[in-house]
C-alpha cells in the first residue's frame, strides 16, 4: 500500500509541474481553457505542436471573426492614415513568434509552448505594446496603466500509453481599474469568439497530430 501511494504522489507531482503561464500570468482577470485527446502518443503530438501553424486555424465562426477583427485596419488603410499590415506568411510555434505585437515566453520541451502580447486589445482597432526586446520576465513584472496582458498556452499530457491531452490557455489582465472596466464590457461581446477560436484550434492541432 505504502508503494502504491509513492507511485501516485510521484505522478501527481509530475503532473503539477509549474506552467510556464502560472510564471509568468499568475494572476489574471479572465482565462479560457480547450481541451482535446489525440490519438497520437506525446512525441509525435509534440512534433506537430512545433510545426503548428496557427494561419491553418478555419472554422466559419472563426473565419468571420478574424476578419471582423481585420475591418478597422483595412479602413484606416483605405483611406490612407497607414498602410495595409503585411500578414505573415506562417504562424508557426516552434522556436518562437515573429508576429507583431507577441513575443515567446519560452517550452519546456514535450510539454509546453507558451507566449504572450501586450495591448489595448478591447479597442475596434487594437494598439499592440512593442515588446520586441521585452523578456518573458519583463512581461511578468508590466504593469502600465492603459494597457493588458495576454498569455496564452498550449501544454501536453500522456493520455494513456498512445494518446495525448492537449490543452489551450489564454488568460488575460490589465492593470488599472478604468482598463479592467472596459475589457469587461469588451469580453461580454468577444467571449464566445475566443471559445470558438480556442476550440477550432485544438482541433485542428490534434488532427495534425494523427495525420503524421
Amino acid at each position: 500500500m505504502g508503494e502504491g501511494r509513492a507511485d501516485v504522489a510521484a505522478v501527481t507531482d509530475e503532473l503539477a509541474d509549474e506552467l510556464l503561464v502560472d510564471r509568468y500570468l499568475p494572476r489574471f482577470d479572465v482565462t479560457l481553457i480547450e481541451h482535446a485527446v489525440a490519438d497520437a502518443d506525446l512525441a509525435r503530438t509534440w512534433e506537430a505542436l512545433r510545426r503548428f501553424d496557427l494561419l491553418d486555424v478555419h472554422s466559419p465562426l472563426t473565419d468571420a471573426a478574424m476578419s471582423v477583427r481585420r475591418l478597422p485596419a483595412a479602413l484606416a488603410a483605405h483611406l490612407g492614415r497607414r498602410p495595409p499590415p503585411e500578414p505573415p506568411p506562417r504562424l508557426t510555434l516552434g522556436g518562437g513568434l515573429a508576429l507583431e505585437g507577441w513575443l515567446s515566453l519560452g517550452e519546456r520541451d514535450g510539454q509546453e509552448i507558451a507566449f504572450g502580447a501586450v495591448g489595448r486589445f478591447w479597442q475596434p482597432d487594437i494598439r499592440w505594446y512593442d515588446v520586441s526586446s521585452m523578456t518573458p520576465d519583463g512581461f511578468a513584472a508590466f504593469d502600465e496603466p492603459g494597457w493588458g496582458r495576454i498569455a496564452a498556452s498550449f501544454s501536453l499530457r500522456p493520455y494513456g500509453r498512445h494518446r495525448t491531452l492537449i490543452s489551450y490557455e489564454a488568460r488575460t489582465a490589465t492593470g488599472d481599474p478604468r482598463s479592467r472596466r472596459r475589457f469587461a464590457r469588451y469580453w461580454v461581446l468577444v467571449r464566445p469568439f475566443v471559445r470558438s477560436i480556442l476550440r477550432a484550434t485544438v482541433d485542428t492541432l490534434k488532427r495534425d497530430a494523427e495525420a503524421h
